[in-house]
């Protein structure tokens, strides 16, 4: 823990030396990776959340597997389309 708190204060001083200019670039830079990671774990939980639902439709009723197979892979490649989408908008600005 005790490096951890070292690395972040590391860092925290490292931009509040830096000039303006570089500050601003390098917090922009973290700002973009921290909202494609919070797409990419949305985008996660949301097919585990998929996946969930599909397991628990086959075992309730598995006469439907194949329908809820199909609707369960369309919904994953939209999400994961949006999750895409996502990523090219935090990387673009």
């Amino acid at each position: 823990m005790k490096k951890l708190f070292l690395m972040c204060a590391v860092v925290v001083a490292t931009l509040c030396i830096a000039d303006s200019a570089s500050a601003a670039d390098g917090l922009g830079n973290i700002g973009k990776g921290i909202g494609a990671g919070l797409a990419i774990v949305g985008a996660g939980i949301g097919l585990g959340y998929i996946g969930a639902g599909m397991a628990e439709g086959m075992s309730r009723q598995p006469e439907l597997k194949d329908d809820l197979r199909n609707a369960s892979i369309i919904i994953a490649a939209l999400l994961e389309g949006v999750a895409l989408f996502a990523l090219l908008i935090c990387f673009l600005i």
